[in-house]
């Protein structure tokens, strides 16, 4: 799809959007940021390809994400903001080596596409080999006792399904989460789990994973859905075997797996936040913030996680500031490190947590079209809410009941009281791509894409020129 079909595809949405905001159809009255959007020079697209393309993959810690940081300075100042600035801050690093994996018995050997887990203990060049100790679940793997796991490589088939919402991460990236964690306890030598994504191609799904204090690190690994499912099925093969006739001759025994991973722990290196802002009129009004992360994994080129997501807060900011000045400021956040354990939010919040912001929002889930809308406001922004629910409806854009959560990077000032506002991304094909090497920009939508600037774009608007008593100052 061409990046020029954009305005058509949302043609139709102008408008209502002039219905919506009350233009008088005598005196045509300037240009509604959200106009502008509609009409504007593909800021949000012009940043995620500039991003992919001048830099690439941009693992927290390494110097591809120093460039991206030096390269997002340069961009944001070109493009008008005021206040641009790197903040810097140190966090441990981790980076992948050597990835392989073999179904090495009772049957022929068969290779595995494989990705290491952020936080994963090296196997050595040598590699680990040994007997397969199957779960369906976090679950099962946590109910097991530690007898059946000791001395054995894990696998958990913890098979993820697709959701609007992406409302199944949570409960099924617990295999990731902390899934070596709890095999390591129990005395595991390696875990390989499913990965946590709903595609079905080659492409293994990094991310990270945790070990708590005073657990030693295990490797750990996830293979691809098809070498997963290649995997139960010897598995199942091998418990056939030890109850009925052995086929083909093989002798029953466990199912064998051969590991070699070599990723490094490098300790602290610097990583940083990008800091911009568009000045507010009124002084003592309470900043908006949005956010977004700069950083990505290593396997694709972070194109929907996040620099999509980048363009999108970036590109509404500059349109409310093209259409006026707001009367607050709005703080744009590119912050770094969210991948490897939202260090970015954390040193955002430690220095500036005890600072009012009216409201937080985060764009982290891609490009697809925005669907929902979700509030955590205060009591007396009723009003807020209406006239953002009435912007959006021209879109396709529904309220919703949940309450906002605001993402990672501003996670902790919404639980510290801040009010929020969720953007809800269409989410069916995000986890066919998320933290693969399939991360990439084919794979984003020109005209998703510019649905989302228009939806952010209204809505930062409203929020940026809402008076103090409707957010509770």
């Amino acid at each position: 799809m061409k990046a020029s079909s954009h305005p058509a595809r949302l043609a139709g949405s102008l408008a209502l959007i002039f219905v919506a905001t009350g233009a008088a159809a005598s005196i045509p009255p300037p240009p509604t940021a959200a106009e502008l959007a509609l009409q504007g020079d593909d800021v949000a697209w012009s940043i995620a390809e500039g991003l992919t393309t001048e830099i690439g993959p941009r693992q927290a810690g390494t110097e591809a994400e120093a460039a991206a940081r030096r390269w997002a300075v340069a961009r944001l100042g070109q493009l008008g903001f005021a206040n641009v600035r790197e903040e810097p801050f140190d966090m441990p690093t981790w980076v992948r080596g050597e990835e392989q994996a073999w179904l090495t018995g009772p049957f022929h050997p068969q290779p595995l596409a494989i990705a290491a887990l952020g936080n994963s203990a090296s196997t050595g060049r040598g590699g680990i080999e040994g007997p397969v100790a199957y779960f369906a679940s976090y679950d099962d793997l946590v109910a097991a006792p530690d007898h059946y796991v000791r001395g054995r490589i894990v696998f958990i088939d913890h098979q993820m399904k697709a959701a609007q919402d992406g409302s199944g991460y949570g409960y099924y990236g617990r295999a990731r989460f902390s899934g070596p964690n709890a095999a390591a306890k129990k005395g595991a030598i390696a875990v390989v789990i499913r990965s946590i994504g709903t595609d079905s191609h080659r492409t293994p799904h990094t991310g990270v994973t945790s070990f708590e204090p005073g657990v030693t690190p295990i490797p750990a690994g996830a293979v691809s859905n098809p070498d997963a499912d290649q995997l139960v099925r010897q598995w199942k093969r091998t418990l056939q075997m030890r109850t009925n006739e052995t086929p083909l001759g093989y002798t029953p025994e466990p199912l064998r797996l051969k590991l070699v991973l070599t990723p490094q722990l490098l300790g602290p290196r610097a990583s940083g936040n990008v800091i911009a802002e568009v000045p507010g009129s009124d002084p003592a009004a309470s900043p908006v913030i949005v956010a977004c992360h700069l950083d990505s994994w290593d396997l694709g080129t972070g194109a929907i996680d996040d620099a999509t997501g980048c363009g999108i807060i970036t590109a509404a900011a500059r349109y409310v500031m093209s259409a006026r000045q707001p009367r607050r400021t709005i703080r744009i956040l590119w912050a770094g490190a969210e991948e490897v354990g939202v260090h970015g939010g954390k040193a955002y919040f430690d220095k500036y947590g005890a600072q009012r912001h009216a409201v937080a929002m985060e764009s982290d889930f891609g490009a697809d079209k925005v669907w929902r809308v979700d509030f955590k406001l205060p009591d007396s922004a009723k009003t807020v809410a209406d006239r953002i629910a009435a912007a959006l409806a021209p879109l396709g854009i529904t309220r919703g009941r949940n309450p906002a959560s605001g993402g990672a990077d501003v996670g902790a000032l919404v639980q510290a009281g801040t009010a929020a506002v969720d953007l809800q991304q269409d989410g069916t094909r995000y986890f066919d791509l998320h933290h693969t090497a399939d991360d990439t920009l084919d794979k984003v939508d020109p005209a998703q894409l510019r649905q989302n600037v228009v939806a952010w774009t209204a809505t930062l608007d409203i929020l940026a020129n809402s008076s103090a008593s409707e957010l509770g100052e």
